[in-house]
């Protein structure tokens, strides 16, 4: 059995350092996109070492994902209760609330694919196709392709307008377009 560790008078310390590497992280996102940013750019910029920025975080992807505020847990399965017409619902509701906390951060990172959601597209169409939600003829390649265009951050962007709608009105525009694949 695992003890768990506890850092005592450290963790201050910790904190400190990992806010330090958040922080930079997000001054070099102001000018550049994440494509263009390397982990030895944010250690350089946080005054730490590379390593201790993948301590902290595990990758450069990682330091971005905390910044986003996307889960830093694999995937895991929806709640079985759920049915997959609301896991749609909640996904996207879940998605524009947490684009719209920080809109300009999210223009600057690369696009974050399955990173913290609770389903991949391909479990969530899975889960359609078997409760029969999908419209005759909507393939499952056709309902993913659908899913991970409505659940990216450029659409919601578009939609959004920096405010002009509030992110339950863009999450209900999004599933509206889900029903092009929804029965």
């Amino acid at each position: 059995m695992a003890r768990s560790y506890q850092l005592g008078r450290r963790q201050p310390a910790v904190d400190r350092t990992r806010a330090s590497i958040l922080a930079a992280a997000r001054h070099l996102l102001a000018d550049r996109s994440s494509h263009e940013i390397s982990a030895g750019a944010i250690a350089r910029q946080a005054g730490v070492s590379r390593l201790t920025v993948y301590n902290h975080f595990g990758s450069r992807a990682g330091v971005f994902g905390a910044l986003a505020g996307w889960p830093m847990t694999p995937a895991r399965p929806a709640d079985p209760g759920l049915g997959p017409r609301e896991a749609v619902r909640l996904r996207l509701a879940e998605a524009c609330r947490r684009w719209s906390s920080d809109t300009a951060l999210h223009r600057h990172l690369a696009p974050s694919g399955d990173a913290g959601e609770a389903e991949t597209d391909g479990v969530l169409v899975e889960r359609l196709a078997a409760a029969d939600q999908l419209r005759p003829g909507c393939s499952i390649k056709e309902a993913e392709d659908v899913i991970a265009a409505i659940t990216s951050f450029p659409v919601f962007d578009r939609l959004h307008k920096d405010g002009r709608r509030s992110p339950a009105a863009v999450a209900e525009i999004l599933m509206r377009l889900a029903g092009a694949i929804l029965a």
